[in-house]
């Protein structure tokens, strides 16, 4: 799926606190990461299309160094990523094995890909934080991806982080980790995720003004008369 530059602008304007209550309105609540960890500090909120990745447990006989030079690797998984994806890597949760270091972080950032979003960890982190390649992982760890996992696949259904994410949902991610909008719902998230930033920026003036928090988060009737009484041309 291809999505409008326009929405995607939108959506980089809406947190990820914001984008989780407006699913959860939906009904959807597992839509969270888990494990989604800002890699350094100051990273800027990154949003695309999800370019899915998939690893299992290690098997001697396909994880093995000859295997990273395969037509089925992670190299020739990043050869495929079309600018301005982020990368969402199903690393089954697995701790102790980096899925990327420094270099392939390089020739991500190189392609004019948006970010990597992980359950795992990656390893050389010190060079991976001198790509400034935004990374949202569990940590950090030396042993290479062979050593825990083996490579199966790219875009394909995965679950990172105790979430499904299916190839071109939107992955948004910032500091408070990352989530997954379905595809299906991107026009309502835009539209009610705007609004749902205003009238929390409004609550917080109150609250700084001393307005109690009952019937002023969640506002009722009074409170949201008052809110749309601040929207320009009301």
């Amino acid at each position: 799926m291809t999505y409008l530059q326009n929405d995607l602008a939108q959506l980089a304007t809406v947190s990820t606190a914001t984008i989780t209550m407006v699913l959860l309105k939906h009904g959807l609540r597992n839509v969270w990461l888990r494990g989604t960890r800002p890699l350094g500090t100051g990273q800027h909120r990154i949003v695309g299309p999800a370019f899915t990745m998939r690893f299992l447990p290690a098997r001697e006989d396909l994880a093995t160094p000859a295997s990273l030079a395969s037509g089925r690797s992670t190299r020739a998984a990043i050869e495929d990523m079309p600018a301005g994806s982020v990368v969402v890597v199903d690393a089954m949760g697995t701790t102790d094995a980096g899925v990327f270091g420094d270099i392939l972080c390089a020739r991500m950032k190189a392609r004019g890909v948006a970010g990597l979003v992980t359950d795992g960890v990656v390893r050389d982190v010190s060079g991976v934080l001198g790509t400034r390649f935004p990374v949202w992982c569990q940590g950090t760890a030396a042993p290479p991806s062979v050593a825990g996992l083996t490579f199966v696949g790219w875009q394909e259904p995965v679950a990172c982080g105790g979430v499904a994410v299916f190839p071109d949902d939107v992955i948004v991610a910032d500091d408070d980790g990352a989530v997954v909008i379905p595809k299906a719902l991107i026009g309502q998230v835009i539209a009610a995720g705007a609004d749902q930033e205003r009238l929390e920026a409004w609550i917080m003036t109150e609250v700084e003004r001393g307005v109690p928090l009952l019937g002023l988060y969640p506002p009722n009737a009074d409170a949201l008369a008052r809110y749309a009484a601040t929207k320009p041309g009301i």
